[in-house]
């Protein structure tokens, strides 16, 4: 399977006749590793993750397409804040995702509240800016058959919780709020990466699709 043949996944010429009407000059992303894009590379499909995959798309239909993406793995939601907001705030995008907490999640104890917090002050701020802003619903592997442990229905749980109050802080703030929590690939294997912790390139090729419908609904 490619992204030529997968349901869930657009090629680049899809995804552009899509976006035509986009408006979008200017396109950051801030967060975690989901947000730099790391995970393993899958034949058939785009390496670089979901977030090079729609700066491509973006840049087709506006070649003078601004990108900035300040994601880097191993970062809690506050110090994406401390240390990526500013930056991008400065960049000034008309376009902005917050893809963030995933590591909260990990921790030991995960307070969501504080979490969402810290979402909610990112969302506001790049909104204050006028910018068009995104967030996400994390893909739920504990809806897969992957053996997880003891340790599975807590995640599952924890993935719910961030879903829901991620999405509330999106609704507050009048930002684009995608759930990909039950999307059908959130059970496929091919999904995710071998160390189960991020996506594979065909997971992020499913979130770049998404994503794509969903400014396409936007940009109308």
């Amino acid at each position: 399977m490619t992204v030529a043949t997968d349901l869930f996944c657009l090629d680049d010429d899809e995804a552009v006749e899509l976006l035509q009407d986009s408006p979008w000059r200017r396109f950051a992303v801030i967060g975690d590793s989901m947000a730099a894009g790391e995970g393993d590379d899958v034949p058939g499909y785009p390496s670089g993750g979901w977030a090079a995959t729609v700066a491509r798309v973006l840049g087709r239909v506006r070649p003078d397409l601004a990108y900035l993406n300040l994601g880097e793995r191993d970062r809690y939601a506050a110090e994406v804040r401390e240390q990526q907001l500013p930056q991008a705030l400065a960049f000034r995008p008309d376009l902005a995702v917050v893809l963030a907490g995933g590591n909260d999640m990990l921790r030991r104890r995960f307070d969501v509240d504080v979490m969402a917090d810290e979402i909610d002050a990112m969302v506001g701020a790049l909104r204050e800016q006028a910018s068009a802003v995104v967030t996400y619903g994390p893909m739920d592997i504990t809806r897969s058959d992957i053996p997880l442990g003891d340790g599975g229905a807590v995640l599952g749980e924890r993935l719910r919780m961030y879903g829901e109050v991620v999405g509330e802080v999106a609704r507050r703030h009048g930002a684009v709020h995608i759930v990909m929590t039950e999307h059908p690939a959130a059970a496929q294997r091919s999904t995710y990466s071998v160390d189960l912790l991020h996506l594979s390139a065909r997971g992020h090729a499913v979130i770049a699709a998404a994503t794509v419908r969903r400014l396409a609904l936007l940009a109308t």
